[in-house]
């Protein structure tokens, strides 16, 4: 198209030089995970949303990886706010379910109750939106990545707990459903969304990220029960392709773009929190697609230096992007402010640090 804006991009910092191998120890992982959420607490966790269940599941899943007890601060945000503040009326609250899940299971707080109360939300017809192939709409008229993590990770971590794999299957078909309406059958890269039936083919990097995430989350989970193996092949395949092509679009810096194909418009303006994500993913399929493990790998490890390079002093993922509606036109993700810190970009950057823990170091460089 003529007449690209490329107003933004032009004056965007450089990127910085991703971390080196050697200084990736799992000494290091631990110390900016700690530095990470201890920030991120002295900030605060005010609202009942989709940033402070991202985060917190993030934690949740970092205390799993180096073998400690749910974190004290994750009960106590619970244990304050399940009752007094608990939110719904939007997909994105559903959000802290996953973690309070995770506590349930853990036996660290009983949060039943709440967890129902959820679950009935996500299941009544009235409460939310559906597409006409049974997608949940991020909102009436559109569906978005978002909600494939939002709303799936709450689905199979409270599924997980009650031994209910039904309720993991549900998200499986969701993937299924967004995938339908959101993964171009070309790239395998995933739009941010759809507006009035229309998909809006902008690859937006934390979308992937979402949709990469959820994935992972399910084909994990569903190992522990029988599923319709259609959805679980499905679901793979899906993801299988989506890495492939991100694999060949990460850039020399390690660092995805806020759209991942370097569209003109964006091009170079980066998007940390969405690297942070995809290299988790990258980390978790590499053993679900056991073909693909040593390329995944190596993406993974690249993508992750590439991330972390930003975590500053105080433990703040610098340069993700604020939360981001639906844009109608590419140049709309290149004016996003990037210049704060963010509850998903802290989670984020959490959970590739677990995925790498988990994995354990290897000679993927």
């Amino acid at each position: 198209m003529a007449g690209e804006d490329l107003s933004s991009s032009i004056f965007e910092p450089a990127p910085l030089t991703p971390l080196s191998k050697e200084s990736i120890t799992p000494a290091r992982l631990i110390e900016l995970a700690e530095r990470i959420a201890a920030y991120t607490w002295k900030a605060g966790l005010p609202e009942w949303s989709w940033g402070e269940g991202v985060f917190m599941l993030a934690q949740s899943r970092y205390s799993q990886s180096i073998d400690e007890p749910m974190p004290a601060e994750v009960i106590r945000w619970f244990a304050e706010n399940q009752h007094s503040n608990f939110l719904s009326g939007h997909v994105n609250n559903i959000a802290p379910g996953a973690s309070a899940a995770l506590l349930l299971g853990a036996g660290a707080l009983d949060t039943t109750a709440l967890c129902e109360k959820l679950l009935a939300w996500v299941q009544d017809f009235n409460s939310s939106t559906w597409a006409s192939n049974g997608a949940i709409e991020h909102w009436p008229g559109g569906v978005w990545a978002d909600t494939c993590y939002m709303v799936g990770t709450f689905l199979i971590n409270y599924g997980t707990v009650k031994k209910d794999p039904k309720l993991i299957e549900d998200a499986g078909r969701q993937l299924i459903a967004h995938a339908e309406f959101l993964q171009n059958p070309a790239t395998h890269l995933f739009a941010h969304g759809s507006h009035r039936g229309e998909t809006i083919w902008a690859y937006w990097g934390r979308g992937n990220a979402w949709m990469a995430l959820a994935a992972v989350e399910f084909l994990e989970a569903i190992q522990q029960f029988g599923c319709d193996t259609k959805v679980i092949e499905e679901v793979r395949e899906n993801l299988a392709k989506q890495l492939v092509a991100l694999a060949k679009l990460l850039p020399s810096y390690d660092v995805w773009d806020v759209l991942v194909d370097s569209q003109i418009e964006n091009k170079g303006i980066i998007e940390t929190s969405a690297t942070a994500g995809i290299a988790a993913a990258f980390f978790r399929a590499s053993d679900l697609i056991p073909e693909m493990k040593d390329d995944f790998l190596t993406v993974a490890w690249r993508a992750l230096g590439g991330c972390l390079a930003y975590v500053d002093e105080e433990g703040v993922l610098t340069r993700t992007s604020a939360g981001t509606v639906l844009q109608l036109v590419p140049f709309g993700y290149s004016v996003i402010r990037n210049d704060r810190m963010q509850l998903w970009g802290q989670g984020l950057a959490l959970n590739a640090i677990s995925a790498a823990l988990k994995h354990g170091l290897s000679d993927a460089f």
